[in-house]
């Protein structure tokens, strides 16, 4: 009889199977049992499967991700540096003593 949750059929898999469960939370776990919740597949281990057929856990709840309306800004502009930068990053009083100490 195989034994499809061992040995070789793991060795194809992304990092051999292993990830975080969803539902517990615990980190390297064998995740190989599919289950779904309205229509989204989720990978979870094999004792969270267990528990759910069991009826004492459920899967996580379904979050659809909404693109973001706020960007991060990459880098401030110029005109809003503060007013001890330069551009390049260092402060005016550095460059200042810097050409008075010559």
């Amino acid at each position: 009889m195989s034994k499809p949750h061992r040995g070789s059929s793991l060795r194809e898999l992304f990092k051999h199977g292993r990830g975080e469960c969803p539902v517990c939370n615990r980190k390297n776990i064998k995740v190989l049992y599919e289950q779904e919740k309205d229509g989204q597949k989720f990978k979870i281990c094999k004792t969270c499967k267990a528990a759910i057929k069991n009826g004492t856990k459920s899967l996580p709840a379904v979050t659809q991700k909404a693109p973001s309306s706020e960007e991060e800004p990459k880098e401030k502009p110029a005109d809003e540096v503060s007013s001890g930068e330069t551009a390049s990053g260092a402060t005016s009083d550095s460059a200042v003593s810097g050409s008075a100490a010559e």
